[in-house]
């Protein structure tokens, strides 16, 4: 599959192409009863410098995802053109209307970024944001490094991963970009019922070399996850070659390979109810492990129901509201290899 042919009704008050360094905004075209003729402000900055790769920089893809929005937002502060050999285009609120809001999803349409490629250059506001990044950015970039962490749902083990290229090449330079991230964790995995609707895919339909990076979670900032954040788009940059790296960034930690086989590495809640977790992040966990308790505030004298884990693995993310509903995911296992 190839990127989207029709035209974007997106338009950049920055040019994407010419050398030297800009910020502007894409303006997403949005009429409301307030404003019959107004734009949505998505922020964007566009460095060019000498010959090299391009890179898509990308945070609030999800709103309430905070450490990458803010570690690009420190790059974005630093950035000289003169010192890049290639093009950096860097959007620290992709789905801007969301990270205003605070949200996983846009307050506008309900949509969810990251369920809306390749988009729709007619559709809502979140589909045509979608539809620009995969026709118009995507097409542009041999790079993409794409900043999550659990927002207010989940939290997560620091890592770093992308979906299993299947051409060698792109597998070797992911993990590349995945090693020299330098997470504490990264891998290769396998994506849920082959999800097609990610930037992730839109990555793979379009052979850019992609990582997604989870730092955290719960709906708040951490700052060492801030400052890893930080470090390791800078030394992703420098491994291909577009950014000299700054002798202050810290060396990458030694990095644990992991995988995600599928379905079985996942536990989901069968009913509503109050979520007692019994296993931490990190934990390494073995089938029939009991996961959770849960307990119902509506009939307080009937008895728990118990939650068990179906496979082996390291508990790599975890449920961090304690209210969960039937069909919430409440752990993510990773295999370590």
């Amino acid at each position: 599959m190839t990127a989207p042919t029709a035209a974007s009704r997106i338009a950049a008050t920055v040019d994407l192409d010419m050398p030297g360094l800009r910020h502007g905004y894409l303006k997403l075209p949005h009429s409301t009863h307030e404003s019959a003729y107004g734009w949505i402000p998505i922020p964007v900055t566009v460095a060019v410098g000498g010959n090299g790769p391009s890179v898509l920089l990308m945070a609030g893809n999800h709103g309430d995802e905070y450490e990458g929005q803010i570690a690009l937002m420190k790059v974005v502060r630093s950035l000289d053109a003169t010192k890049l050999q290639g093009r950096l285009i860097v959007l620290t609120a992709a789905n801007f209307p969301a990270v205003m809001a605070g949200k996983r999803v846009s307050p506008i349409d309900g949509g969810n970024l990251n369920r809306s490629f390749p988009g729709n250059a007619s559709g809502t506001p979140t589909e045509m944001i979608a539809h620009y990044i995969e026709s118009v950015l995507l097409p542009r970039c041999q790079y993409c490094l794409d900043l999550h962490s659990g927002g207010c749902s989940l939290e997560y083990v620091a890592y770093a991963h992308a979906r299993r290229p299947d051409d060698e090449e792109r597998r070797a330079k992911t993990l590349a970009l995945i090693t020299a991230f330098g997470a504490p964790y990264g891998g290769l995995v396998k994506p849920l019922q082959g999800e097609p609707r990610t930037l992730s895919a839109a990555t793979e339909r379009l052979g850019v070399v992609y990582l997604n990076a989870e730092l955290g979670g719960g709906g708040t900032i951490s700052h060492e996850l801030v400052k890893m954040a930080e470090a390791g788009v800078r030394r992703a940059l420098a491994s291909i070659g577009v950014l000299a790296l700054d002798p202050s960034t810290p060396a990458a930690p030694a990095m644990r390979s992991f995988s995600v086989a599928g379905a079985g590495n996942y536990v989901y809640c069968l009913e509503d109810g109050l979520f007692e977790p019994l296993a931490a992040l990190r934990d390494e966990v073995v089938p029939g492990q009991p996961a959770g308790s849960l307990h119902f505030p509506g009939t307080p004298w009937r008895t728990e129901e118990i939650v068990m884990f179906e496979s082996a693995g390291m508990v790599l993310c975890r449920r961090f509201p304690a209210w969960a509903r039937r069909g919430d995911c409440l752990y993510q296992l990773a295999s370590l290899t």
